[in-house]
Formats: structure tokens, C-alpha cells, sequence
């Protein structure tokens, strides 16, 4: 542990305490280095089980600063006069004049098996307080350090010199206790999660990755094939799977009844209700024959709406026909099929990362594709780690997977139904038992459900103006502080706060330069209109719109040409 105070020079004197009892405050003149978010120290002597003294540096964290006292404001008024000839003038001759008062929020002493410990013991007044060195700050900040198995180098930290701190994530923590990713738009937050895949695919993790990609902005991550910065000495090299809407297939029985109601359009209360009894019908008929059709459903609708009358004759009732129509419908969408199906052991495999692109798929359709797929996931997990299933079957899975959501707000919704919310919820609370982690990524954080968003233990929060969203995360995120949490609309491009369960203690952090291209960059729409009129472009749709050059009609005597 650093413990010597010739590290790093005092940059402040202690006052006394803060407003409440894990605050302290300072007194400083230098501008330089107090700012939100630093990280500073000062010495207390503890005594040790063994009744030998201990000398700790208790690491802190400013969280306010005001200024105190400066040269008259008189002073400051004329701009044609420099303050510090005036100063001089009337003898005040001080390299500083500005002395600021320091508000510190205390994290506590490292200790290497536990984390911080708070001593719940403030510094006298009179007590000197340091600069935390970069070498400590290395040590302490970082559950794992970069390039270790389980560590995810994510950046820098961003008060400190551009890579003189680097931030390496606890993967291990990430991916089993769940994360989030919450920014405004243009923030960077699919590029920060591009340079999280691609960690997650280094050679020192491997990862089994599935990616939900609603605008297709992820397919830019097969440049990962055989890029030498993923390549090991021992022949791993990742594996890129993009599957494009085309490629989506789920097997029509493998949804409920809830995925048809979301599927279905205006269903009455009737109609509901005889679908729910067609499905009870088809588990009966079936006995343990799991995979049927469109065509084997509309059988058990008609059986379901069917009467009988006095007189023993058998009656359709109305439901049906609509219904089949609507059914019918729905077996013209192609993502829908009575064999065909993603199984886990197709999305899924260590050192894989498989990009599931929905951009052409409707709303309601990306719904039920995504919720089928994270039920089957957790199902496939639980059941193999249960072993209730073989290698041969397809939902057999036997290592941890991680499943990362883009736009997540429109799975699960704070105020509105949702397929994927009642399974993203059981996920959430139970996928660590068993090794289903999930990663959430939303531009509108006051539109997810709170529910899902608080089972999210690591958190990356980026530039977030809207009101709105910035109160939903004072009770969301609970890890943040709420001097970081002010920080949220001064942020720019590139530049997060990390919270929670896969860093030491919270850090603001500027996100690495991607090894892959980004896919996400927002269209530059003056240029585009710029290519409009280049020459070639106006050549060829000058001759696309010329009119075609008609034959002439020949001469004729009696049908004979005389031309």
C-alpha cells in the first residue's frame, strides 16, 4: 500500500467536517487541481489487530468547491486594468490571492480483500491533504487490472493525463450482476459498448455474446475476424456472426400465448378467449410433440369455437374465421417458421460474438423475437446447469452467456406492456444463479421500467441533458453519487461515469479509441446533398430522363415497305 506522503505534494490544509459525518472540508489556492471528481488523501495513524500502528492513506473524493476570499471585486470591474498591478500597487504581492474551500466525500482505505474501507474517522483540522498519485490510483481504482483475465480496459481516467490511469473492468462482476448503459443521443454509447464487445472478445475473456441490434449499427464488428489485436499465441481468433432479418427464424412453437396476443392485431375479448383454449387444446393433442404449425393452432381454434346444438349438430361460431384470417397473416411474416429456429446453440458459442439485426423488423415483431430468444436462453441455461438436458440437444448450453440489449426503453417500458419486460424482470433477479448476464443500453432512461433498470449493479452514464431522465436516475442508479450525477450534462462525447459492482469505487473515465470501426455515426446529411450535383451524378440522370428516341414508321403500299 502507498503510504508515503513525498508522493505527491499537500495541495490543502483541513478545515474540519462537512455537512454530514463521511465529509470533510479544505482550504486550498490551488485553482489547478481541485476539481468535481478528483481524487485526494490524507494520512490517519489506526492501530492493528496485532496493537501495531498503521499509517493509511484514506482516499476521498472532492464533490464541491466555492470560492472563499480574492482581491475586491472593484478590482476585477475594469478590464483595460490588470488585477495583479493593482494588487501590487497596494502591497498585495501573493502568487495566489484566491483561496477556495474544498468539500471532500471520504471513500475509505484500500484494502485488498475487501475493497474500501470507510474508518468513519474524519482528519483534524490542521491535517494536511494530498494529490492521490497515479500509481495509486492504478492500484486501488480497478478491480482487475488491464489485460488480466477477466478485465475489460474500458479508458482512462479523465481528471488525470490521457491514459495515465487506465480503467479496467471487473468482467466477471459485469456480466453476472447485469449493466447498463445510459446516454443522450450522440453521447457515444454504442461506441462505448463497441469498445466493451471488443474487450469481451480479447483473448483474455473469450465471451459468448449475443447482440440485439435494432438499427443495424453492430455489423461493423466483423472487422474482429483475424485483426491482430484479438489473435493469440494459441490460435484464438474471434468468431463474428451478423445475422441480418433475413436469417431470423423462431419457431412458431416455441411462442406462448402472450407472443400471439402481441402479434395479433384487435383481438376481442372473445376471440382471446378462444385462442387461450386452442393453446390448451394443442399442448393436450400433441403430448409432448413440441413443435407444430400455423395450420396445426387454426385446427385447435376451430375445434375451440365449435358448438354443439340440441339436436347433436356441430356449430362454428364467429371467432374463428377471424381468427384464422388473422393467423393466416401471420404465417406470411417470415420470421415466423413451423421448423426452422435460432436455438441457443446457434447464438452462442465462447469466443463468439453474434449480431442480431432487426432494423427491418416491426415493432411488434422484435418484441416476440426477443422475447422468445431471452426465454429459451435462460431456460437453456438453467436446464444444463440442472443437467436435464444432453449435448446433442439444442438448447443445451453449458457456459455463461451475456446478451446485450440495444434500446433497451423499447423492451421494457416503464408505463406500457411489454413481452420481453416479465422475462428481462426474471433474468435480472435470477440470471446470475445461473450465468445469463445482461447489458441494457438506452437513450431514454425515464422510459425504462424502474424494476429492470435497478437490478443493473454496474452502471456507465453518459451526457444526459433531459430533465427527466436525470431525476429517473437518482433513484434508478444507486451506486453514482449525486456529485457525479451533476456532472451528467457537462459530459462530452466519449466521456462516462462508471458505477456499481465492477469498479472499486465510482469513476469519471474517457472511453478508449474503438480497434474496429464504429457503425453507428450519424448521417452527414450536407454532404449527401452535395453529391447530388457532382458532374458524373447529373450526367447520369440527364441521361436516365431523356426521352427515348422513337423509330419511325415506315412506308408502306399495301403492307409492302416502299422506303
Amino acid at each position: 500500500m502507498v503510504s508515503s506522503r513525498s508522493q505527491s505534494p499537500a495541495i490543502g490544509t483541513v478545515k474540519g467536517p462537512g455537512d454530514d459525518g463521511n465529509q470533510y472540508v479544505f482550504i486550498t489556492s490551488n485553482n489547478r487541481h481541485v476539481k468535481i471528481g478528483e481524487f485526494v488523501y490524507y494520512t490517519v495513524q489506526l492501530p492493528g489487530l496485532d496493537g501495531t500502528v498503521r499509517s493509511l492513506n484514506i482516499l476521498g473524493k472532492i464533490s464541491a468547491r466555492s470560492l472563499i476570499d480574492h482581491l475586491p471585486d472593484r478590482i476585477f470591474a475594469d478590464t483595460e486594468i490588470s488585477p495583479e498591478t493593482i494588487a501590487a500597487l497596494v502591497g498585495f504581492s501573493h502568487p495566489n490571492p484566491e483561496i477556495y474551500q474544498v468539500t471532500v466525500d471520504v471513500v475509505g482505505y484500500f484494502d485488498p480483500r475487501l475493497g474500501f474501507m470507510n474508518p468513519r474517522r474524519t482528519p483534524d483540522p490542521g491535517e494536511k491533504v494530498y494529490l492521490a498519485h497515479d500509481d495509486y490510483l492504478r492500484e486501488v481504482l480497478n478491480k482487475r487490472q488491464p489485460q488480466a483475465i477477466g478485465s475489460a480496459h474500458i479508458g482512462s481516467l479523465l481528471l488525470r493525463d490521457q491514459g495515465a490511469v487506465p480503467i479496467a473492468l471487473d468482467v466477471k462482476e459485469l456480466v453476472s450482476t447485469h449493466m447498463a448503459i445510459l446516454a443522450g443521443t450522440g453521447s457515444g454509447k454504442s461506441y462505448t459498448a463497441g469498445v466493451l464487445v471488443e474487450e469481451l472478445l480479447a483473448p483474455h475473456n473469450r465471451a459468448a455474446v449475443l447482440i440485439f441490434d435494432p438499427h443495424g449499427e453492430y455489423g461493423t464488428l466483423s472487422e474482429l475476424r483475424g485483426h491482430p489485436a484479438f489473435t493469440a499465441e494459441d490460435g484464438y481468433a474471434p468468431k463474428v456472426k451478423v445475422l441480418t432479418p433475413d436469417d431470423v427464424r423462431i419457431r412458431i412453437s416455441s411462442l406462448d400465448y402472450y407472443d400471439f396476443l402481441t402479434l395479433l392485431p384487435e383481438m376481442s375479448d372473445r376471440q382471446q378467449a378462444i385462442l387461450n383454449k386452442a393453446f390448451a387444446l394443442i399442448k393436450r393433442h400433441r403430448q409432448g410433440q413440441y413443435r407444430w404449425g400455423i395450420g396445426d393452432l387454426i385446427e385447435m381454434v376451430k375445434e375451440a369455437d365449435t358448438s354443439v346444438d340440441d339436436e347433436g349438430n356441430e356449430k362454428l361460431g364467429s371467432s374463428a374465421p377471424a381468427i384464422t384470417w388473422k393467423l393466416d397473416r401471420l404465417a406470411d411474416m417470415p420470421y415466423f417458421h413451423p421448423m426452422e429456429h435460432l436455438a441457443p446453440k446457434d447464438l452462442f458459442e465462447p469466443g463468439q460474438v453474434t449480431v442480431l439485426q432487426m432494423n427491418e423488423v416491426s415493432q411488434e415483431a422484435q418484441q416476440v423475437i426477443c422475447a422468445a430468444v431471452l426465454r429459451q436462453s435462460n431456460q437453456a441455461r438453467m436446464n444444463t446447469q440442472k443437467e436435464y438436458i444432453l449435448p446433442d440437444d439444442e438448447n443445451y448450453l453449458p457456459y455463461p452467456v451475456f446478451i446485450l440489449l440495444e434500446e433497451a426503453h423499447r423492451f421494457a417500458p416503464a408505463h406500457e406492456p411489454s413481452r420481453c419486460k416479465t422475462i428481462l424482470r426474471t433474468i435480472l433477479s435470477e440470471g446470475r444463479k445461473f450465468g445469463l448476464g445482461v447489458g441494457l443500453i438506452t437513450q431514454r432512461p425515464g422510459k425504462i421500467d424502474s424494476d429492470v433498470l435497478s437490478q443493473c449493479m454496474s452502471q456507465f452514464l453518459m451526457r444526459i441533458v433531459n430533465p427527466v431522465d436525470q431525476e429517473s436516475l437518482k433513484y434508478g442508479v444507486e451506486s453514482a453519487g449525486r456529485d457525479l450525477l451533476k456532472e451528467l450534462p457537462a459530459l462530452t462525447k466519449g466521456q462516462v461515469i462508471i458505477s456499481g459492482a465492477c469498479v472499486n469505487t465510482p469513476v469519471l473515465c474517457q472511453v478508449r479509441q474503438r480497434l474496429t470501426q464504429h457503425g453507428g455515426e450519424t448521417l452527414d446529411a450536407p454532404a449527401e446533398w452535395q453529391k447530388h450535383f457532382q458532374a458524373h451524378r447529373l450526367r447520369s440522370r440527364a441521361a436516365d430522363q431523356a426521352p427515348v428516341a422513337s423509330r419511325k414508321r415506315p412506308n408502306t403500299f399495301k403492307g409492302v415497305s416502299i422506303d
